[in-house]
């Protein structure tokens, strides 16, 4: 499903109007018909107070108002404006709600009277802004939103929560916390990054007669992730095979105190149904290693002397590449070093095959993603927030100022213009994950929970996403199958033990779990 932008749903709704017909009038009375139906769906008769704004958002309202009315239900409607202030069909709903004897009061006259209208069994209707709002809110209708989100009234808001903004989810002063967000055509990508998804409450999206070609067209360039689009992902296994046909991973990960990451990555892509994966490990904790593998093999490599590997590993690993691998993970655990930086600076420019790079491996660009023009073959990168920062701090002076606030404020376009500057394919991890490529399309998770923040679920995400690189994913496809599928492992995992208690190795129990889930699609 497309997720659009403020602009690109002003687009779809005015070529609906002027190239298809459909007028607008027709499009304002199927939104309010839609928002009264979900109403009357979730809730029994009650108080209704609409607070209408003056724009196509208020007018939706109306429609609601008069709708709901006419089914008995108690309406009071509260505008932002002197009714002569309307325009449009908004004007032109107002004028047929006056003529049917609803109480109609201009918003000030809430503030005397709110006490008796805020009742736990009062339903509010927010109709103020819409998707268009493009300041803070402040002043009067500052206040009318303070004193909704204090009451115990459930709210309902009509496409979006007031003051929230539609394009990055951030609060713009003051914006409606609200239970239940009906939205029309596509989401917007406000209802799905947060603060915005935490106000939108649950999202219902409802089909108000937009054409099919316009919500699905190639110009919109974010998609949300649904469980339809995933199944047809997953590799086939045809019965004349063998485990050669489903590739060979190099992993490079793990140092002293951190042996896990490496034995969690490792495990992981076996489990995503890689054919052969090797652990390439320092030598002074092979027979750590040795102690713990079952199913995977070791290359032993050569350390410092602390754990960590030595560039003198390099070779080695080049070799093994050659010869054998036909996927290179890097990164979990490794660590930070002149050493470490100069094998993943030289992996990038000499690897032929694809990459999958990971946390100390990121940590290891120097020079942050302008290293990454210089690959040979496909690169796939795992950052969380913080490292996203720092990879764009090293990349370009202007951004050292950039911090995990500035990611967050903008998860969506920071991984798109990320990715078609540097040419990689960027999984930005953490609420929702976004997956980037470099043709500046970007794809918006929809599984997982509070529960996988926790340590070593980034290394299971590697591994998985390796996993289905081997079994010859195209490297967007490998991405958005293992982010999709890491978040719901996660989910079953949650589902049987809680959040609080859900650990990585936890997931990757679930994986073949999440893979009967989706074959049953």
């Amino acid at each position: 499903m497309k997720v659009v932008t403020a602009k690109e749903m002003r687009t779809i709704d005015s070529k609906t109007i002027e190239e298809y017909g459909i007028p607008s009038s027709v499009l304002m009375e199927r939104a309010g018909l839609a928002v009264t139906s979900r109403i009357k769906e979730i809730f029994s008769p009650r108080k209704v107070i609409v607070f209408a704004g003056s724009g196509n958002n208020g007018g939706d309202g109306l429609v609601i108002a008069r709708n709901l009315y006419n089914e008995g239900w108690d309406i009071r409607v509260f505008l932002t404006n002197m009714p002569e202030k309307l325009k449009g069909d908004a004007l032109s709903q107002y004028r047929i709600i006056s003529k049917l004897g609803l109480k109609i009061s201009l918003i000030n006259e809430f503030f005397t009277l709110h006490s008796a209208f805020l009742t736990h069994d009062t339903l509010i209707v927010d109709a103020l802004l819409g998707t268009g709002l493009s300041m803070n809110v402040t002043g009067l209708l500052a206040e009318v939103i303070k004193l909704l989100n204090k009451s115990n009234a459930q709210i309902v808001s009509v496409d979006i929560p007031s003051g929230i903004s539609s394009d990055t989810g951030q609060i713009m002063g003051e914006a409606v916390e609200a239970d239940y967000t009906v939205t029309f055509g596509l989401p917007k990508r406000g209802h799905l990054l947060y603060p915005g998804a935490r106000y939108s409450g649950k999202l219902l999206i409802e089909d108000i007669g937009f054409p099919k070609e316009l919500l699905r067209s190639e110009m919109l360039n974010v998609e949300l992730l649904m469980k339809d689009d995933i199944s047809p992902l997953i590799p086939l296994r045809p019965r004349y095979s063998h485990k050669g046909n489903y590739g060979h991973v190099l992993i490079l990960a793990g140092s002293r105190g951190k042996t896990g990451a490496a034995l969690m990555v490792a495990k992981a892509c076996l489990r995503s149904g890689a054919g052969l994966v090797t652990l390439g490990v320092p030598e002074s904790l092979s027979e750590i290693f040795q102690s713990c593998v079952t199913e995977e093999m070791t290359l032993i490599l050569p350390d410092k002397g602390d754990g960590t590997l030595s560039q003198k590993a390099l070779k080695v690993i080049l070799n093994f590449l050659s010869d054998r691998a036909t996927i290179l993970a890097i990164g979990p655990g490794i660590g930070v070093s002149s050493d470490t930086k100069r094998i993943v600076e030289t992996l990038i420019k000499t690897s032929t095959i694809p990459m999958v790079i990971d946390a100390d491996g990121i940590n290891s660009l120097k020079d942050g993603g302008n290293i990454l023009l210089k690959s040979r073959s496909p690169v796939i990168l795992t950052p969380h927030p913080g490292e996203m920062a720092r990879l764009l701090q090293g990349q370009d002076k202007d951004r050292k100022s950039l911090g995990i606030q500035d990611i967050e404020k903008d998860r969506i376009n920071t991984a798109i213009s990320f990715s078609k500057e540097t040419g990689v394919y960027l999984v930005l991890k953490g609420v929702p994950t976004i997956i980037a490529d470099p043709n500046g399309k970007a794809y918006v998770n929809s599984t997982g929970n509070p529960g996988m923040a926790s340590a070593g679920t980034g290394d299971v995400l590697t591994g998985m996403i390796s996993g289905f690189l081997s079994q010859g994913l195209l490297p967007v496809h490998a991405c958005i199958l293992g982010v999709y599928m890491h978040g719901l492992a996660g989910d079953i995992v949650a589902s049987e033990k809680g959040q609080h208690s859900l650990i990585a190795t936890d997931i990757i129990d679930r994986i073949p779990f999440a893979f009967k889930s989706l074959s049953h699609a």
